[in-house]
């Protein structure tokens, strides 16, 4: 029986000691986002987290590793938010329309695009880390993509990869390259849940569809073709 209670003792340590964890993490996400790497420092992150610099060290040992801890919270929550294209409609143009749309509306909410330019800002320090979050942010965005594609119109992994790329890339630029540079203003919010309703994805739609068309058009010209090449 000691033994057992022993046990549910140490269960609910680790609970609250996971659940302080996860609250370090999202104010010293806040702090390195407002002051940058470099002038944050872990007395403030452990002032505005109400706990003592004893705590914080014990759950990370720098700030260096707090930091890293904190890209990869970003990246998990990035990951799991967006979803594959067909988690959002079984209809081919409407899963890419949302699957992009809410692609886009998470890279340019404010607080991911300030994480980005403290990424980059801090590459040559953390260059594994640079590289994960590029990797995150967009060749696995481009992944699921290009997968959906070639899985929806049978196209080949070259083909798919190269279609994949044809459409971020129309709705990337201008977009988020305005956002990075401060010229258009970044959303404060957004649902964790879904594509917002008042998100506009009139641009998404049209190269979504442009692309199908051009896949139709070359499936078209495939079949023509196919029985001159036997």
């Amino acid at each position: 029986m000691h033994g057992v209670r022993w046990e549910m003792h140490n269960r609910a340590v680790d609970k609250r000691g996971d659940k302080l964890r996860e609250h370090i993490l999202w104010v010293a996400k806040d702090v390195f986002l407002e002051l940058g790497f470099e002038r944050a420092s872990m007395d403030v992150i452990a002032a505005r987290a109400t706990t003592s610099k004893r705590t914080l060290y014990a759950h990370f040992e720098s700030k260096e590793k707090l930091f890293l801890a904190v890209i990869e919270l970003v990246r998990s929550l990035f990951l799991s938010r967006l979803g594959v294209p067909g988690d959002h409609s079984r209809k081919t143009s409407e899963a890419l329309t949302i699957f992009c749309g809410r692609y886009l509306e998470i890279l340019i909410y404010e607080s991911n695009v300030q994480m980005m330019r403290v990424s980059m800002a801090e590459s040559e320090r953390f260059p594994d880390q640079a590289k994960l979050y590029f990797d995150v942010m967009f060749t696995e965005v481009h992944a699921r993509l290009s997968t959906y594609l070639r899985e929806q119109a049978s196209l080949s992994t070259r083909s798919a990869s190269d279609a994949a790329h044809r459409l971020l890339s129309q709705i990337l630029y201008p977009r988020l390259t305005r956002s990075l540079f401060g010229m258009d203003l970044l959303a404060k919010t957004f649902s964790p849940e879904a594509l917002s309703p008042e998100f506009d994805v009139r641009v998404i739609h049209k190269a979504v569809a442009e692309l199908i068309e051009h896949l139709r058009t070359r499936a078209a010209l495939h079949a023509v073709a196919s029985p001159t090449l036997k």
